[in-house]
């Protein structure tokens, strides 16, 4: 009988012992799990305050920015996304998490952030960094500019058809105080065939928006050349040309959806006869600090072709030349069938500044035909003193004096080496 009570009190002792011991697992287990999805305050606790406070201090801070170069915009946390892990977030503001979140508070200026309540400012935008960049082609003209036209192409790919729209043309710098201008168009290598806009009395910033359509194939397509001439006419009826603008389309995307809107500046036009080779135009710059040689072909005239057909190719080949040795060389594209090519190419050469009153270029024209050999239709060397003189050794020395700059000239070809 003893054993029997002492069996009965020890398995009521264990009972009690079980039930407390699932009763602190209970609580642990429900604490952990209590605090998984529990708010988690933020690593340094911010200030609360109330909304009317937030609202004068953004008064505050609006009146100090108006000193400043732009506004910023406060950039804040909604409410709803409060659970979130906030913890690297700097500048935090809680605003007010004892009222209602959605609550527009009753006094204070209006806001354009009408909920507030239980969010945190984190930052300001400052909207000038998302402007979209000024146009100023119509505003900085460069020192001796008589003028810029601007006009957009589109090619139709299945009509073969070339769209050139004539927009307008600023800043003209005509021989008398008055200016009735026009514009003849181009698409070079013809230069018997040309479109015309139409006239615009006494004005030195006409506006044309008319529109033209040249027929070209695909495959000739950028071996062509628009070139357009803006003359002006005097009381007499006579036309004198203002200036003239170069543009190939080879180096151009053209496509029905993607219509170019482009601006040139006029140049004026060698009114001077070609030389017995004919010449070529490029310009030249050095930038001391790289160590770089730049020379851009832009165009030719006057060459004397072997054979003027279409198979007739006529490239450019630039070589860097030391100690009258060579160096490197590199050519333009070849353009098909025309004694006045238009390349606008650049190319570039490393040479150090202690190599440059040793070092010259040297710029042939060759003319290729199919199965026959390369004949040379012209050459010009320009350099510092040792190789050169006249106006090829004035262009070099010009360039060294403009460093950075591209310094453009005219050269007559010659065949003499």
């Amino acid at each position: 009988m003893p054993e029997q009570a002492v069996a009965v009190a020890g398995g009521i002792i264990g009972g009690i012992l079980l039930f407390v011991l699932l009763g602190i697992t209970t609580y642990l287990l429900w604490k952990r799990i209590f605090r998984l999805f529990s708010y988690e305050k933020l690593i340094n606790p911010v200030k609360t305050t109330n909304a009317n406070a937030i609202f004068q201090d953004q008064a505050n801070s609006e009146t100090q920015l108006k000193s400043t170069r732009s506004r910023s915009v406060p950039f804040i946390i909604p409410p709803t996304l409060r659970g979130r892990d906030w913890t690297h977030l700097t500048n935090e503001e809680q605003v007010q998490e004892d009222r209602d979140p959605y609550m527009t508070p009753q006094s204070g200026p209006r806001s354009s952030f009408h909920s507030l309540a239980g969010a945190y400012v984190v930052g300001t935008i400052n909207p000038d960094l998302y402007k979209f960049p000024e146009d100023k082609s119509e505003t900085d003209f460069p020192d001796g500019n008589i003028g810029r036209l601007w006009f957009s192409i589109e090619y139709e790919q299945e009509s073969e058809r070339l769209l050139v729209s004539l927009i307008k043309v600023r800043k003209l710098q005509p021989p008398a105080d008055s200016c009735s201008p026009f514009v003849k168009i181009y698409l070079l290598p013809d230069e018997r065939s040309y479109l015309q806009s139409k006239t615009k009395r006494k004005t030195l910033n006409p506006q044309f928006d008319e529109n033209f359509v040249f027929q070209v194939s695909s495959k000739m397509l950028l071996q062509r050349t628009l070139k357009f001439l803006v003359y002006h006419v005097d009381k007499q009826k006579k036309h004198h040309l203002l200036g003239q603008v170069i543009f190939p389309l080879k180096n151009e995307a053209l496509t029905e959806d993607n219509k170019l809107v482009i601006w040139r500046d006029l140049e004026k036009e060698n009114l001077e006869p070609p030389s017995e080779h004919g010449d070529i135009q490029f310009s030249l710059s050095y930038n001391d600090y790289l160590g770089r040689l730049t020379v851009v072909v832009l165009r030719a005239r006057g060459l004397k072709l072997q054979e003027e057909s279409p198979a007739v190719g006529v490239y450019v080949k630039v070589s860097l030349m030391n100690h009258n040795k060579f160096i490197k060389s590199k050519k333009t594209a070849a353009l098909l069938g025309t004694p006045n090519p238009v390349y606008n190419e650049t190319f570039s050469f490393k040479v150090d500044q202690t190599e440059m009153d040793t070092a010259s270029l040297s710029l042939s024209v060759l003319q290729s035909n199919k199965g026959e050999k390369t004949l040379l239709l012209g050459r010009v060397v320009v350099g510092p003193f040792m190789y050169t003189r006249g106006k090829e050794l004035e262009h070099w020395n010009e360039m060294i004096s403009k460093p950075k700059e591209l310094v453009k000239r005219w050269h007559a070809l010659c065949h003499s080496t």
